[in-house]
């Protein structure tokens, strides 16, 4: 069941593990995903505090909250861009959107087959999928005092299962939240320390989230197509070379002789 967006706008903007979680993550998005002019950005769930620094250079942003959650006007003291949308039904044209990241949408939805197969909908060609989920081996689905302690937690091999089942390849995967989900001053002042040396060590030390960057799946036509009517061999010059057949009448008289 998805968390209520009052609860995870209170998490990520007005507590300050919220804001260490957020930048955490946000500053692994933009590693993977620097900021590009002219790209249609969406996200879904509980995504608008990683979008923030594709505002000012993309074509379009566009935050997609789904109804059980709930939705809040944003960015604060901006033209807003989150709408609020049937989860399985997004107001969104097919092949829309170049960039799409997940997060608090997939784990605590009751239907992630058919999110995943909205969102394999709405990319374009060549288009990338950025899916957040809860490490079922880190700290933080242990913990139900952040919205990461609620839903299904994933191992990485699950993921990418499952975004294979919908016509995804996974391509790159990484964690965040290396730093232990704590209100203690000693840990949230080390944060980045601890995000830095996370993603040095890698699996040594496991993260509080997987994230899986994913492209979408293109098939080749199987119809036959030009190329198969070409090969086919041209039948205007049977014959050619060969003797007429005799008529049926000079057949019929050259028996009875």
């Amino acid at each position: 069941m998805h968390l209520d967006v009052l609860d995870l706008r209170n998490f990520y903007y007005r507590t300050q593990l919220g804001r260490v979680a957020q930048r955490a993550i946000r500053d692994q998005v933009v590693r993977l995903w620097p900021v590009q002019a002219g790209q249609t950005v969406a996200g879904f769930g509980f995504a608008v505090p990683l979008l923030r620094p594709y505002l000012a250079e993309s074509r379009r942003v566009i935050g997609l909250m789904p109804g059980p959650q709930g939705v809040m006007p944003w960015p604060a003291g901006m033209e807003n861009v989150s709408v609020l949308c049937e989860e399985t039904h997004w107001p969104l044209s097919t092949g829309m959107v170049d960039r799409l990241v997940m997060m608090h949408g997939l784990e605590t939805s009751e239907q992630p087959s058919a999110i995943l197969e909205e969102a394999h909908r709405v990319l374009g060609p060549g288009g990338k999928a950025l899916i957040v989920v809860p490490n079922r081996s880190g700290l933080w689905s242990r913990r139900d005092i952040t919205p990461f302690g609620f839903g299904r937690p994933f191992s990485l091999s699950q993921l990418e299962t499952q975004l294979k089942r919908h016509g995804f390849t996974p391509e790159r995967s990484c964690a965040a939240l290396f730093v232990p989900p704590s209100q203690s001053r000693f840990w949230l002042r080390t944060a980045d320390f601890w995000e830095q040396m996370g993603r040095r060590v890698g699996p040594w030390l496991a993260g509080g989230v997987l994230m899986v960057e994913a492209s979408k799946q293109v098939y080749a036509p199987t119809r036959g197509g030009l190329g198969a009517v070409v090969r086919r061999p041209l039948k205007v010059l049977e014959g050619v070379g060969k003797g007429a057949p005799e008529p049926a009448m000079n057949r019929g008289q050259g028996g009875a002789a």
